[in-house]
């Protein structure tokens, strides 16, 4: 019997995907109405919404990402964090359903909070909406999370790439220093956070969408204790090389599993 061709999939795949993310973000905004009067929404709507997304997409799409139990216990030991992760494709919006902790917001540009549905829910959930064309907006807004943090005791989470890679080996772009000037500012602690290069699970350049296991690797917390605006450029460019080897690790440990086979796996917890 002869296979279907790649195209097929990648297709099959992405619309699967997109009426996942539009059937999620249709609870969500439910979710979010009928939490806020009871003040809820900033914790449970865009945790429960991730998560949501995280099992439908296991089924629909049959992707998953996985972290070990003690990174897991990490992203949820303390708040806030400024989290930062790297991002590859659009299916890190499937990642960030496997990471995301309890009291946490997300960073986004302005642009899709006009998207129905979808911008409805974040902006109902209280994301953080950044317009990049409007610098003193985009100051004001990071002022905004700094307070919401220190006095919800609610955590970010940041791309610091600001777009995706959709490279097909582990790289990490420029980091914009937002994230860092805003954990400074709310002083807490910056929490890395890093999925391995997935480019065999989704290919966008080659039109290329199979199912399967990402793994994700949390790194140690980065503390903002005594440290000014001043130390931002340092900071940022240590959190990206501690990153960038943590994908390189991973990357170098997938080609020894590959060769190991089944029993050089080692046991995952699937989030």
């Amino acid at each position: 019997m002869p296979r279907c061709p790649p195209i097929i999939g990648f297709i099959a795949r992405c619309l699967s995907a997109y009426l996942s993310l539009i059937l999620c973000a249709i609870y969500g905004t439910l979710a979010c109405l009928l939490l806020r009067p009871f003040n809820l929404h900033f914790r449970y709507g865009q945790w429960t919404t991730a998560k949501a997304f995280k099992w439908v997409c296991a089924y629909t799409i049959g992707v998953r990402f996985v972290l070990s139990e003690e990174d897991e216990a990490t992203l949820n030991r303390k708040r806030p964090y400024v989290i930062v992760a790297n991002h590859q494709t659009e299916l890190d919006i499937l990642f960030l359903g496997a990471i995301w902790p309890q009291y946490c917001s997300v960073t986004s540009k302005k642009s899709l909070q006009k998207i129905p549905f979808l911008g409805w829910f974040m902006t109902l959930s209280g994301a953080v909406f950044i317009d990049r064309v409007d610098r003193t907006q985009a100051l004001k807004a990071f002022e905004g999370a700094a307070g919401a943090m220190r006095k919800l005791r609610q955590s970010v989470l940041i791309f610091p790439e600001g777009t995706r890679s959709y490279s097909r080996e582990p790289m990490l772009l420029p980091f914009k220093k937002g994230a860092f000037h805003l954990a400074v500012q709310a002083g807490v602690d910056v929490l890395p956070v890093v999925s391995e290069n997935y480019s065999r699970v989704l290919d966008v350049k080659g039109l290329k969408f199979n199912g399967g296991e990402i793994r994700v690797k949390v790194l140690p917390p980065v503390s903002t204790k005594g440290k000014t605006a001043e130390d931002v450029t340092e900071m940022c460019e240590k959190v990206r090389g501690d990153m960038l080897a943590a994908m390189l690790e991973m990357a170098k440990d997938g080609e020894s599993r590959s060769l190991a086979g089944p029993r050089g796996k080692e046991k995952a917890h699937v989030q």
